[in-house]
């Protein structure tokens, strides 16, 4: 067995315990999955959850440089100075310091590099100045292209790594998954998103073995090819698992069909103040925290609406968040959990009222509800964090009224319309 060094969650090389009894699954150079009954993150650096959040706590903040790409012909509601802003808001809650970033326009992505080789000096040059040793890129890489920017950086002698947006939001899913269906769901993700990449783990130790059990490995076959045979059975059992959480999902939402109890789905972008608002509403106290994807694990609360002479109780579920550029990997990860708004029969689309990008956000989320096949679904809006705003709850309630469904509130102060 290779020891010496870990992968975590995309951000950093941290000291690995050889022979360590809590890792489990794959165990090769650069990336280890760790068992989750000692810890709630999928990448692990050494031991229980208190000694990895001790490391955490004491080793450098790791310093990282952001690169943004303008293209014209894929125009969002975010500009490229507003997503890079919310890319470096991930990048803060991820633990990482922004210490500078760079943008460019381009009708296309350069196939090798993503970025054109003038502005890849350019950034090598900055990173240098600043001391950043992490490149976080606003989009999604190629496997081909991160392994290419690194080397461009400077490599691995210069201790550079490069990640993209999904790496980042990955990582942060490892990090604050509570509950085991989470865990699971943000691991399947994690591999996913890791298979295709494990050449470049893999790039400063090429080896040939013909070692291994009987049925474990072929002659001559690569660590590479037994690490993709490993990480492709234990996304094969991934996915059975939370099949069956899917099934037992399904037989709890059949199970509340029968009581006749209206069950109402809680969305909104990501702090948007979802898990205050089904606090407010239950008198619960689901973890609410100011950072983004603090909630990742759904939660369902009973809600009494004494006023309702039809249904005066309902199930209200707290859901993850969403954000621009969503990872693919956690859609189709996350399924079991946002299949139970597909199921609603109410949705509440929360917004954060204070946000000036509020209409991009809620635009992101109607977009997401309608690739999950709920975007029909009867809405109620809820612009919530009045509290924050110049305006008056009462200016922005009449503002409200105007649109159809759409309510205004402070969750946090228990006060609106």
């Amino acid at each position: 067995m290779v020891s010496g060094v870990c992968f975590v969650g995309g951000l950093g090389w941290c000291p690995v315990r050889p022979g360590s009894s809590s890792l489990v699954g794959v165990d090769f150079v650069g990336f280890r999955v760790a068992s989750w009954k000692r810890r709630s993150c999928v990448l692990m650096g050494y031991g229980t959850k208190e000694e990895e959040d001790i490391r955490r706590e004491t080793q450098p903040t790791e310093k990282c440089y952001l690169v943004g790409v303008d293209f014209p012909r894929d125009r969002s509601m975010f500009s490229i100075d507003e997503s890079l802003e919310e890319l470096g808001q991930l990048a803060e809650t991820a633990g990482m310091e922004v210490v500078g970033s760079n943008t460019q326009k381009l009708n296309s992505p350069v196939t090798s590099t993503y970025i054109g080789s003038g502005k890849v000096r350019e950034v090598k040059t900055a990173m240098a100045a600043t001391g950043a040793k992490t490149c976080v890129l606003d989009d999604e890489l190629s496997p081909a292209q991160q392994r290419t920017l690194e080397r461009a950086f400077g490599g691995e002698q210069a201790g550079i790594k490069v990640l993209d947006r999904t790496a980042l939001i990955l990582d942060i899913f490892a990090q604050h998954a509570r509950t085991r269906e989470g865990q699971l769901q943000v691991e399947l993700a994690l591999y996913q998103y890791r298979l295709p990449r494990l050449t470049r783990l893999w790039t400063h130790l090429e080896r040939q073995s013909g070692q291994g059990g009987v049925g474990l490995r072929g002659p001559g076959e690569t660590q590479l090819e037994s690490d993709r045979r490993i990480i492709n059975e234990k996304i094969s059992a991934l996915r059975r698992t939370l099949e069956s959480v899917r099934a037992h999902r399904k037989r709890q939402r059949n199970s509340r069909k029968k009581m006749d109890i209206p069950t109402v789905s809680v969305v909104g972008y990501t702090n948007a103040g979802k898990s205050t608002l089904v606090n407010a509403l239950t008198t619960s106290t689901i973890f609410a925290e100011d950072m983004l994807f603090a909630t990742l694990d759904p939660t369902t609360r009973r809600a009494q609406l004494p006023e309702m002479a039809v249904h005066p109780e309902v199930l209200i579920t707290d859901t993850v968040g969403f954000i621009q550029k969503l990872p693919t990997q956690l859609i189709a990860a996350f399924r079991a959990t946002l299949e139970e708004v597909v199921e609603a029969d109410v949705v509440i689309h929360v917004v954060d009222y204070s946000n000036p990008m509020r209409e991009a956000h809620e635009e992101t989320v109607d977009s997401v509800l309608q690739d999950l096949g709920a975007g029909n679904k009867p809405t109620i809006t809820v612009w919530n964090k009045l509290d924050l705003v110049e305006e008056s709850l009462e200016e922005v309630s009449l503002a409200a009224v105007e649109r159809e469904h759409t309510i205004a509130v402070s969750a946090k102060e228990k006060q609106g319309s």
